[in-house]
């Protein structure tokens, strides 16, 4: 319980844990709002049996520390303050490198943001670079409800209160919604649905907007079941352009890295040894010392189906490229699968498809890159037929494969659709089909229809007008093997995961009417609607 000071007064504690008492060591530092604990766990005994001194700390208003909890606002200073701090001990030789996951990761971006003189090389894991698109909202405006609320549900509850998460993610109005979620308002929750666009508030913020004041080594970990996948290779994508010293990997696994999901086994080539690597890092940048890790191709990514790792320089790969996939035929129709089709031109024919969307019972998320209790929220691999059903699900499926097709990389949709709504929701989910009919969920996203044209400025929508939408539907790997079938299912919900959109064009942290919406979906020549994915070369 070491006091560790800030420059406004307030005293964070932390965990100091040294290999020696007397030599100057290189640090390793944690920061975390989930309760250092009192001793060394066996997360931390190798660094030290390394040789470094461990440090643990106990972010601002969390656990032992003075302070309030200001998730959006302290992170940088207190970084900044925590790093030189470290820097002026007996036992530190100045030089200090941060790991950890989730939150802790987001926490070495804001400090590598202030170009520390000691900060010399971070290792996020599962963390995200940006507060708007991936702790709050998604890259096309929706709150991501569920991963939010969750997380304040078990981290931030009044003593005593019990929330209920089949309850609290149905609340309405959203703005007070975390009082339904943790028994008291939150003034981060409250900040955040105050401004649901990406204005100068999350600019200011954000990590992605000022990616170019990062000038340190950084290996990011994600997963493609992880609600921060995309934003970890967006990251390894801008800083790569300005430097060759960063390294990234994604495996088959959601935000707790697990490798192994129900009825679903991406094999043994799935697990890592993590330690190893962050002590091979840390020993290149922290003690000078040469490692085969940096002389490897810094992307290492897992490609599912295959059920194994490929090394590339650069994300997305240099030899992927786009492919266009047309929906064509009806997407919904008296069969499970539906008569849609996807195929490689646009049909000539005149071709669109109908169906009603009510706020009140949208398509239910099933797996995914969701957070972070599986228990409450189950995340992953999922079959996809009992969302398929539904009468507001359209869904477009190719002819079984002739030959594999590999797809690595972001996952686009175009849509031409119109909507008897003000502003409604689109959403876009691809899938693996097996020969048995098994439909497992690669990736998926949303558009909030008033975003289309930009997250800054909102624009309502005109009823019966036809627009062409892009979704961003994330990134994956995957082989879609010979006799497979790829398939993307189009909807305008996936609940909780997304906040409902109410369909009335009004504030939605504030609405709490819900009115039905017609959607339209148009496939021919004119419209041509479509899936683009990133493809390898065939070998």
């Amino acid at each position: 319980h070491v006091p560790v000071p800030m420059r406004d007064g307030v005293h964070l504690s932390a965990n100091v844990f040294l290999p020696s008492e007397y030599a100057r060591v290189p640090t390793i530092l944690v920061r975390t709002p989930y309760g250092k604990g009192t001793g060394l766990t066996s997360n931390y005994q190798a660094f030290v049996d390394h040789g470094y001194a461990v440090m643990v700390e106990d972010v601002r208003g969390r656990y032992e520390s003075e302070g309030s909890f200001q998730p959006l606002k302290q992170e940088p200073a207190d970084g900044d303050d925590t790093l030189n701090w470290i820097a002026r001990q007996s036992w530190s030789d100045g030089k200090i490198g941060m790991m950890g996951g989730s939150y802790l990761g987001i926490v070495q971006w804001k400090a590598a943001l202030l170009d520390n003189p000691h900060l010399k090389a971070i290792f996020p894991v599962v963390s995200g670079y940006d507060d708007y698109r991936d702790r709050f909202y998604s890259t096309g405006g929706a709150m991501k409800l569920g991963n939010r609320l969750q997380w304040m549900s078990e981290n931030l509850k009044a003593p005593g209160y019990q929330p209920d998460f089949s309850k609290f993610v149905l609340h309405l109005p959203l703005r007070t919604a975390d009082v339904a979620a943790t028994g008291r308002p939150s003034e981060m929750y409250r900040e955040a649905v105050d401004h649901p666009a990406f204005d100068s508030f999350w600019r200011t913020i954000s990590t992605k907007e000022q990616i170019q004041k990062v000038r340190i080594p950084v290996f990011s970990v994600g997963g493609w079941y992880d609600n921060y996948a995309q934003s970890d290779l967006e990251a390894y994508a801008a800083l790569h352009k300005t430097s060759g010293l960063n390294r990234i990997l994604v495996g088959p696994w959601p935000h707790n890295m697990s490798y192994k999901f129900a009825g679903v086994d991406f094999g043994p080539q799935a697990s890592v040894p993590m330690r190893s690597l962050q002590l091979e890092w840390f020993d290149q940048w922290l003690m000078g010392k040469d490692t085969p890790l940096v002389s490897k191709p810094p992307v290492e990514i897992f490609v599912m189906g295959a059920n194994r790792w490929r090394a590339e320089r650069e994300w997305p790969p240099e030899q992927a490229r786009a492919r266009n996939f047309y929906l064509e035929g009806s997407g919904r129709a008296n069969t499970l699968e539906g008569d849609g089709a996807l195929s490689d031109r646009p049909t000539r024919h005149g071709s669109q498809d109908h169906y009603e969307f009510d706020p009140r019972d949208p398509p239910p998320t099933r797996g995914g890159a969701v957070c972070c209790n599986p228990r409450v929220f189950p995340w992953g691999p999922m079959d996809q037929r009992p969302v398929e059903r539904r009468a507001d699900v359209l869904v477009y499926t190719s002819r079984p494969l002739k030959r594999d097709v590999e797809a690595i990389g972001p996952v686009r949709v175009v849509l031409y659709i119109s909507t008897s709504a003000k502003d409604t929701d689109f959403t876009a989910k691809l899938v693996d089909v097996f020969p048995d009919g098994y439909a497992r969920n690669l990736t998926d996203g949303i558009l909030r229809l008033r975003y289309r044209n930009s997250l800054e400025r909102p624009e309502l929508a005109q009823a019966g007008e036809i627009y062409m939408v892009r979704v961003d539907a994330g990134v994956t790997s995957n082989v879609f093997l010979k006799g497979h079938r790829i398939r993307v299912e189009i909807s305008s919900g996936n609940f909780p995961r997304f906040d409902r959109n109410p369909d009335t064009g009004a504030a939605i942290a504030d609405e709490t009417r819900l009115i039905k919406a017609s959607q339209t979906v148009y496939h021919d020549r004119a419209h041509p609607s479509r899936v683009v994915l990133m493809v390898m070369p065939e070998k």
